[in-house]
C-alpha cells in the first residue's frame, strides 16, 4: 500500500497553453530532454535535416508547422513521474485544450517576451479560471529583444486578473542578456548562447556578492538589477502557495526554450510547487484521488493515429486508483462491465503496451465505438459518474455535402467518427434525418483539417457551402418549450444535434435577446456538456 500511495505522490500532469509561435513546443521537448526522453530536441519548423517535432504527429501539422492536436507524453526526471499534456497553439483548435485542460492538474502558460499577453492566452486561460487550476508562467525568448519585465508583469495582471510573483528575473535582453537572478537563492545563474537542442551548459555560480559581477555584467545592467530586486522585494507580491493552489497567484519564471536557458531552474521549480493528482468531483461526490478503486474519465478521442492500424484511441485520465490491465472496469454510460483493450501510454506517436498505470496518468486504450468524450470508467460495484466536460459554442458553420453520393455510408461514418472526437460538432435540420448535415467549429481551419481527413482517412471527397450564422445556443430548459412552437426571428434557424437535443442558430447577437423577450421563461445557454 505504501508504494501505491508513493506512486500517486510521485506523479505530476500538467497541461501547456501559449499562443500560437510563443516557444510552447520548443518547450515541451527540452522538457522530454531533461527526463532522458529524447536525446536532442527536434526542430519545431521542421527543416530538411532536422525531425518533426515529436509531439506534432498529424500528416496537417507536419505540412503547416503547427500543432492542431493534443499529444500527451509521460517521462521521468529525478523522483517525478511527469505526465505532460501539450495542446495546440492555434487558436482555431482550442476546443480540444478546454478538453485537455480537464484532464490537468495545473498548467504552464507560455509568453512570448516580446508580445506579452495574447489573444489566444485571454481565451485558455480563462478556461484555467473556470476550473480554479494553478498557472505557472514562462516568459520565454528573452535571448531576443523583449518588454520591460514590469511591463509584462503588468500586462499579466490586468488583462489576466491574476497576481504575480517572480520567482527569478531576467539581466537584460535580446543581444544583452546576461542570465537571471534567483530570487529564491540569491544566484545568479548566467547566460551560454547553446542552440544546438543538447542540455545548457552548466551555469556559472554567481551571487549579488560575487567580486566580479559588475565587470561580468558591466556598470548599467548591474546598476539596474540592484535597483530592478530592491523594486521587486518591496512592491511585488510574496509568493503564497495557497494563492497558487487557487489559481490566483502566478509565479513567474523568464528564460530561452531554444537556448536550453533557464528551463531545468523552471522545472525543478515547478515540480516542488505543484501537487500529487487532485481529487475530482462527481455526481457522488469527491473522488479520493488515493481511494484503491481504480477510475477515470475519457477526455479526448483521436482516430487513425496509425495509417496502418486504422484505429481509434481513447484518452483517459486516471483519477484514483490503480489501473490493472487485468481486471474489468465498469462503463458507466455504456452500462456494461468490459476490458479495457490495449492500453497504452504514448510519447505522441510512439506507444508503449503497459499493464499498470496510476492516478493522475493518462492512458490510451483502443475504442471500438463505444466511448464518447466525458464517459467515466471505474471499478465494477462503484457506479459514479464524473462531471461532464463542457463543450463550447462553434462560431462557424458550414452545410457539407459528399461529392460522390455513392459514397454516403463513408461520409456518414467518417463525419461521425470525427465529430465523435470533439473537432467539429455535427448538426441536423429539426425535422429531418441525415439527409442534410451542418458542422459547426470554433476554428475556420477546422473545416480544412475536416476535408483532409474525411478525404485521406475515409476516401471522401466534401464540398462546404458556409452559412451566414454565427451564434449557437443550447435550450437549457427544453422539457419547458415545444422547439416548433418558440417565437423566432427571420435569421433564426432550428437544428438539433446527434443526441436529439434542440438548438438555435442566429445569424446577428441581437437576435439571441430578441427570441428571449418573445418567449417568456425560455432559458438559453452557450454551452452544451459531453
Amino acid at each position: 500500500m505504501a508504494d501505491f500511495k508513493k506512486e500517486i505522490e510521485r506523479r505530476r500532469t500538467f497541461a501547456i497553453i501559449s499562443h500560437p509561435d510563443a516557444g510552447k513546443t520548443t518547450l515541451t521537448e527540452k522538457f522530454l530532454l531533461y527526463g532522458g526522453a529524447i536525446n536532442l530536441a527536434g526542430s519545431v519548423k521542421g527543416k530538411k535535416t532536422a525531425k518533426h517535432a515529436v509531439s506534432d504527429w498529424m500528416e496537417i501539422e507536419k505540412e503547416r508547422g503547427i500543432s492542431v492536436t493534443s499529444s500527451v507524453m509521460q517521462f521521468n526526471y529525478k523522483d517525478y513521474c511527469i505526465n505532460i499534456l501539450d495542446t495546440p497553439g492555434h487558436q482555431d483548435f482550442s476546443e480540444d485544450t478546454y478538453r485537455t485542460l480537464m484532464a490537468a492538474d495545473s498548467a504552464v502558460m507560455v509568453i512570448d517576451a516580446s508580445k506579452g499577453v495574447e489573444a489566444q492566452t485571454i481565451k485558455l486561460f480563462k478556461v484555467c479560471v473556470l476550473r480554479h487550476i494553478p498557472i505557472f508562467t514562462f516568459i520565454n525568448k528573452l535571448d531576443r529583444e523583449a518588454q520591460d519585465p514590469f511591463d509584462l508583469m503588468e500586462d499579466i495582471e490586468s488583462v489576466l486578473g491574476i497576481h504575480t510573483c517572480p520567482i527569478n528575473w531576467p539581466i537584460g535582453s535580446g543581444k544583452e542578456f546576461k542570465g537571471v537572478y534567483d530570487r529564491q537563492t540569491h544566484h545568479i545563474h548566467a547566460f551560454t548562447e547553446n542552440n544546438n537542442g543538447m542540455k545548457a551548459a552548466s551555469d556559472r555560480d554567481l551571487t549579488m556578492d560575487s567580486p566580479e559581477l559588475e565587470q561580468e555584467l558591466g556598470s548599467e545592467l548591474y546598476e539596474r538589477l540592484v535597483d530592478d530586486i530592491e523594486l521587486l522585494d518591496g512592491a511585488s507580491d510574496e509568493l503564497d502557495m495557497d494563492l497558487v493552489s487557487k489559481g490566483q497567484l502566478s509565479p513567474v519564471f523568464f528564460g530561452s526554450a531554444l537556448n536550453n536557458f533557464g528551463i531545468e531552474l523552471f522545472l525543478n521549480y515547478f515540480l516542488e510547487m505543484t501537487s500529487s493528482p487532485l481529487p475530482r468531483m462527481s455526481d457522488s461526490g469527491l473522488i479520493d484521488t488515493f481511494s484503491p478503486d481504480f477510475s477515470a474519465f475519457v477526455f479526448k478521442i483521436q482516430a487513425n493515429m496509425n495509417k496502418a492500424h486504422r484505429d481509434r484511441i481513447a484518452f483517459m485520465r486516471i483519477c484514483s486508483g490503480k489501473f490493472d490491465a487485468d481486471k474489468e472496469v465498469y462503463h458507466v454510460q455504456g452500462k456494461k462491465k468490459l476490458r479495457l483493450s490495449q492500453p497504452q501510454q504514448l510519447m505522441a506517436q510512439e506507444r508503449k503496451v503497459i499493464s499498470e498505470a496510476y492516478a493522475g496518468d493518462i492512458i490510451g486504450v483502443f475504442d471500438p465505438g463505444i466511448f464518447s468524450i466525458g464517459d467515466t470508467v471505474c471499478t465494477p460495484g462503484k457506479k459514479f459518474a464524473f462531471e461532464g466536460i463542457p463543450t463550447f459554442a462553434p462560431e462557424h458553420f458550414a452545410k457539407v455535402r459528399q461529392v460522390d453520393t455513392m459514397k454516403r455510408k463513408q461520409f456518414i461514418k467518417g463525419i461521425s467518427q470525427i465529430a465523435q472526437e470533439g473537432a467539429i460538432q455535427i448538426f441536423q435540420e429539426y425535422n429531418t434525418g441525415m439527409e442534410e448535415i451542418i458542422v459547426g467549429v470554433v476554428g475556420v481551419l477546422q473545416f480544412d483539417v475536416l476535408k483532409h481527413r474525411l478525404l485521406n482517412e475515409y476516401g471522401v471527397e466534401i464540398r462546404l457551402e458556409t452559412m451566414p450564422h454565427e451564434y449557437i445556443r443550447w435550450i437549457a430548459n427544453k422539457e419547458d418549450f415545444d422547439t416548433n412552437k418558440i417565437i423566432g426571428t427571420s435569421d433564426m434557424k432550428r437544428i438539433k444535434d446527434l443526441k436529439g437535443n434542440p438548438l438555435l442558430l442566429f445569424v446577428h447577437e441581437w437576435a439571441v435577446q430578441s427570441v428571449l423577450d418573445k418567449n417568456k421563461g425560455l432559458e438559453l445557454s452557450e454551452f452544451g456538456r459531453w
